[in-house]
């Protein structure tokens, strides 16, 4: 992937998969189809991707409503928070906390989705997407076992199973091992900087001189 790619600003990389109605990079396509028909049928999970493919622009959209208080901050525990409450450091680890910064999200890769099992989905259920929804007893328990016991087999594995202190876990998110690593290892301090440097993203200063801290902690996961 070229530096465009790598911070979502072309999607000359991915692919749009009618089947699941996602966009995921070239390489992912036949992997995520392999998966997605093992998990029906092995366990009667109907797998749906809420996210693949995201672009730098609607990564910058989540950034700037979090910062400015229009959509839920929460603290590592998933309580809420009053942004204007925050000092600019304390905001930026908020975000970074539930959610990537622009042009270093691993949704910018293709590469990486989020999953849930729509044949679980009680009448009228919006998935909130926190880790008690994939623990036993939660509504995608089920599917939280088998993706535990079975990515393996198709490429995948769960970047964020643990809390490491940056991301927080999410037991839903998964990723293409073959083709994210590489692109981890060239999402650059560099590569990173040059896609935020003009663009239109609150804290940016600040975010431009923690650039390498954010890399270690948000970015560079196994």
């Amino acid at each position: 992937m070229n530096a465009l790619e790598l911070t979502g600003r072309a999607r000359t990389h991915v692919i749009e998969v009618p089947e699941l109605g996602c966009s995921v990079h070239r390489d992912v396509v036949a992997p995520l189809l392999d998966l997605a028909a093992a998990a029906r049928a092995e366990a009667g999970i109907e797998l749906s991707v809420v996210s693949a493919f995201r672009d730098f622009g609607r990564q910058c959209d989540i950034w700037n409503a979090k910062w400015r208080g229009e959509r839920a901050l929460l603290d590592r525990s998933g309580r809420p928070l009053a942004a204007q409450g925050l000092d600019t450091d304390a905001r930026i680890d908020a975000i970074l906390a539930w959610s990537a910064l622009p042009g270093a999200s691993r949704h910018h890769w293709g590469t990486d989705l989020d999953v849930i099992d729509r044949a679980a989905l009680p009448s009228g259920y919006r998935p909130q997407l926190v880790p008690q929804e994939y623990e036993p007893g939660g509504v995608f328990g089920r599917l939280g076992a088998w993706l535990a016991a079975s990515i393996g087999r198709f490429g995948f594995y769960r970047p964020y199973s643990r809390d490491l202190g940056g991301v927080q876990p999410e037991p839903w998110h998964l990723s293409h091992a073959a083709t994210a690593r590489p692109a981890c290892a060239a999402l650059t301090v560099e590569v990173m900087a040059e896609a935020i440097g003009s663009a239109e993203i609150e804290g940016r200063a600040r975010l431009l001189e923690r650039m390498a801290d954010i890399r270690a902690r948000f970015v560079a996961v196994a």
